[in-house]
């Protein structure tokens, strides 16, 4: 055999192992706690909240749809901002089929089946309603396997763990981890300073969804109410609400007289009937005037016109998306410096983000994530 012949067969030897080795079984633990088998990195995936492109675009670097087949249309309803710059830069995006929602009964197994994903990605919160469904068997039947994370329901306990699951997934464990160690290192910046500091904690009231929910829809001991926790704040929902969600009603806002008021607010255009709300995320900082305006009304209510935080112009807004991605180091940040502005004099969170977008995003920063009451 002469040394050409040798070369190749030598080279396709090589090939061969390494595809061997690419396509090696392994198994990830999900946030439910369920052991689920892979016999190589999925290439075929289904998001079950599209705001999960947040997560899968830290992690899966290039292109954020090179393997979502199929998507709910959550994030084109809630945050128009970021669905545009990402279709804009992946005008494939606007082609990835809508599926129908879990919990109201429009997602069809008839349609998950046609578009043969390798994987159903859920969030924890939808597991319930999964398991009345029969989602996890039906999906068996057909060859796709279910999997868990978590941005939204224990945002601290949880998120690290779902990035290096979405890393194992599509074939980027490093970048999986690589992205969660970011993640813990801005969340420490505020923890380790707020511990050292034994800071006292200001009583703080999150409007969640301001101005297209009921007042007043707000947080309890996790998501948002524990961002502000460990900022160094008070979360008055936490005193009365036992899940991370809830409503509390006008008087009891009042008789709890916040120091500190944070509103929630996203780009809601795409959202039928949604008005009277503060408009923030990608690219609404050439709006501040308008978003101010909006904000003012809102204070405006007699849960709050009365208030500490109204009379000290202790009145913001911010980004309501972060109650669903692993960009909350950002949220922590930004709150941490709204109520102790001394101890993180240092700090710039627009700068954190923006970072983070150049290190981990395909799409540039857009400021526009929070804004200051007057």
């Amino acid at each position: 055999m002469n040394i050409l012949k040798q070369f190749f067969l030598m080279l396709a030897v090589l090939i061969c192992a390494s595809k061997s080795v690419l396509a090696q079984p392994f198994t990830i633990t999900d946030i439910a706690g369920r052991n689920v088998t892979f016999e190589k990195p999925v290439e075929r995936i289904i998001l079950g909240e599209g705001r999960m492109i947040y997560a899968l675009a830290a992690v899966g670097k290039d292109d954020p749809f090179a393997k979502v087949v199929g998507w709910r249309n959550d994030l084109w309803t809630t945050d128009r901002g970021n669905f545009d710059a990402y279709v804009s830069k992946f005008p494939k995006g606007k082609d990835i089929p809508f599926l129908g929602n879990l919990t109201n009964g429009t997602l069809q197994t008839e349609t998950i089946a046609k578009l043969q994903p390798d994987v159903m990605l859920m969030l924890i919160g939808s597991k319930s309603a999964a398991d009345e469904t029969g989602l996890e068997e039906t999906l068996g039947k057909i060859g796709v396997k279910l999997v868990y994370i978590d941005f939204r329901d224990h945002v601290i306990e949880n998120t690290e763990k779902s990035l290096k699951i979405l890393g194992e997934l599509i074939g980027e464990k490093s970048r999986g981890e690589e992205v969660a160690a970011y993640w813990k290192q801005q969340i420490s910046i505020v923890t380790d300073r707020i511990q050292a500091a034994n800071v006292t904690k200001r009583k703080v009231f999150l409007y969640g969804a301001a101005g297209i929910s009921d007042c007043c829809i707000t947080f309890g001991a996790d998501n948002f109410g524990l961002m502000v926790d460990i900022a160094g704040g008070h979360n008055i929902g936490a005193d009365f609400l036992p899940g991370y969600t809830g409503q509390l009603n006008p008087e009891q806002i009042v008789a709890s007289n916040p120091d500190v008021v944070i509103v929630t607010g996203s780009d809601w255009s795409n959202m039928k009937d949604a008005r009277g709300y503060v408009r923030l995320g990608a690219g609404t900082a050439k709006d501040s005037t308008e978003n101010r305006a909006s904000l003012a009304e809102l204070m405006r209510n007699p849960a709050f016109a009365n208030s500490t935080a109204v009379t000290n112009r202790e009145v913001h807004a911010i980004w309501h998306q972060f109650y669903i991605n692993p960009y909350q180091f950002v949220a922590v940040q930004k709150i941490a410096k709204w109520l102790h502005p001394d101890l993180f004099a240092d700090l710039d969170p627009d700068a954190t983000f923006r970072e983070f977008h150049a290190n981990f995003l395909p799409i540039d920063y857009d400021p526009g994530y929070w804004l200051d009451g007057e």
